[in-house]
């Protein structure tokens, strides 16, 4: 069902660039062709059903993909920046008993209890060169409801979830998308995630070939490199999670004119702070996009789009996806009302694999996914996120959520980065406590970040104590690991 997308691609423009991955560069029929020596080779190698995929983002990662789809098998991508410990506790819960990769990742698939597979020590060219000769084996025949992909949500817990999405799922959300943002070609989409993760899975590696989209890959984010790329390929489509356009927005080397080709800089994973939105608006002229997502709903649930763009908000549901907003017993709430985040439409996962228990826990009979994330509708639908269910805080009785201090924090013009986390209080149950990056050159002081909460905020939501770093532990994508701020206290 996937595959038919590069298929299809091929069909209407064989010759057209689908990826390029800097010097080197695949046309829709090479990509079709690579992924189908790939298939051969998932299908030879293996009588496993799941493949395990440890490639960074590049033009071998997406014949890789779409190879192991067409092999009639489920692609597990895996994240390389975990530790060997953390992989493993992956891989027997996904039960591979393969991965795909290359030598560049020696030393680490080497550590891991599976065979690994250097796709760069076999000659593929040679492979692709005879496939050309052949006719293209038929694409199979699959459920849209079968498993497609296999994505752990976290290696570091001791219980690793791999989160089951379907063909259906993943293709179904990049359709809605692709409608809701009103996409048409031609277009050249600029992927600088990881694709280990879904928002870089869906939006970076998916979504291109079926629109029929030339995408350029960057496998390591690098700002002059993003530049380089955006300004000289004539990028049409960005995307990227807020910290990245903010890193951009700060170097020197960006022109007014730098973005001038970008009709579309799509953003999520994280909160975006106003200060990066106003200053890409004021610099470039381009409007960020804000959504919303989780790997649990294939991603993208809502959007703000250029035509209903609400600053402070993720924008509204896109095609087929319901939210509703319940209390803590499960009974829809009104507008304007704050409570858990509710989602429906084709998107939402098959469940967790081999967790019935964990599924059964967010997922109801209904179908509605429980995504622990506590936000409020408007009265023109536009989402806001206020927090984490998990996160909430509960100080003196009263509900605090971490967002609300951390948005106040980051609107000091001093501050570049701000995380709050609760901590145990004997007199008030939790307290909040923050930590801060200051911007590059400014200095600011506990102080006056505490005045300056104080002025917006309820005084039970001031932070008991505001720590300033110079860095703060991140993911991979840039994000913010909160629960490793507790061990900075």
């Amino acid at each position: 069902m996937l595959v038919d997308a590069i298929v299809a691609a091929n069909r209407r423009m064989g010759d057209h660039p689908a990826v390029v991955d800097g010097p080197r560069s695949l046309t829709f029929k090479q990509l079709t062709v690579l992924s189908s020596v790939i298939r051969r080779i998932a299908q030879r190698e293996t009588a496993c059903e799941r493949v395990g995929i440890m490639l960074p983002a590049s033009s071998i990662l997406y014949a890789t993909l779409f190879g192991v789809l067409w092999s009639s098998k489920i692609a597990v991508p895996l994240n390389f920046l975990l530790s060997a410990d953390e992989l493993t506790r992956i891989m027997r819960d996904a039960g591979v008993d393969l991965i795909l990769t290359v030598r560049h990742f020696e030393d680490l698939a080497g550590k891991l209890p599976v065979r690994a597979l250097f796709l760069d020590d076999l000659p593929l060219k040679r492979s692709v060169f005879i496939a050309m000769l052949r006719r293209l084996p038929p694409v199979p025949q699959v459920d849209p409801h079968a498993t497609a992909v296999i994505l752990y949500t976290s290696g570091t817990t001791a219980e690793p979830k791999g989160v089951e999405l379907t063909h259906n799922n993943l293709r179904s959300n990049c359709i809605d998308t692709v409608h809701s943002f009103g996409l048409q070609l031609p277009q050249t989409v600029l992927n600088i995630l990881p694709p280990f993760h879904v928002f870089g899975l869906t939006a970076g590696v998916l979504l291109p070939p079926l629109l029929g989209a030339t995408v350029h890959v960057i496998p390591r984010f690098n700002p002059v490199a993003v530049l380089k790329t955006v300004a000289g390929s004539g990028i049409t489509i960005m995307i990227a999670i807020p910290s990245m356009y903010a890193a951009l927005l700060k170097s020197k080397s960006a022109k007014p004119d730098t973005f001038a080709s970008v009709q579309l800089a799509m953003c999520g994973g994280e909160p975006l702070p106003s200060r990066v939105r106003t200053g890409f608006q004021e610099r470039f002229g381009v409007t960020l996009c804000e959504g919303y997502g989780l790997t649990e709903t294939s991603p993208i649930v809502s959007a703000c789009f250029a035509s209903a763009n609400r600053p402070g908000t993720v924008g509204r549901p896109i095609d087929n996806v319901d939210i509703r907003i319940v209390s803590p017993d499960g009974e829809s709430l009104p507008v304007g009302s704050e409570g858990e985040i509710l989602v429906h439409g084709p998107g939402v996962m098959k469940g967790y694999y081999g967790k019935p228990e964990e599924t059964r826990q967010v997922l109801d009979a209904d179908g509605w996914f429980h995504t622990g994330d506590i936000g409020r509708l408007d009265d023109d639908g536009f989402l806001s996120i206020t927090g984490r269910a998990k996160e909430m805080l509960i100080v003196g009785g009263e509900n605090v959520f971490p967002r609300e201090i951390e948005a106040v924090l980051e609107a000091h013009e001093g501050v570049l980065q701000a995380a709050v986390i609760g901590v145990p209080d004997e007199s008030r149950g939790e307290v909040p406590i923050a930590f801060v990056v200051p911007q590059k050159g400014a200095e600011v002081t506990e102080p006056e970040l505490r005045q300056a909460a104080r002025r917006a905020l309820a005084g039970f939501k001031v932070p008991r104590q505001i720590h300033i770093r110079q860095d703060l532990p991140t993911g991979p994508t840039g994000k913010i690991l909160k629960r490793r701020l507790r061990e900075l206290l």
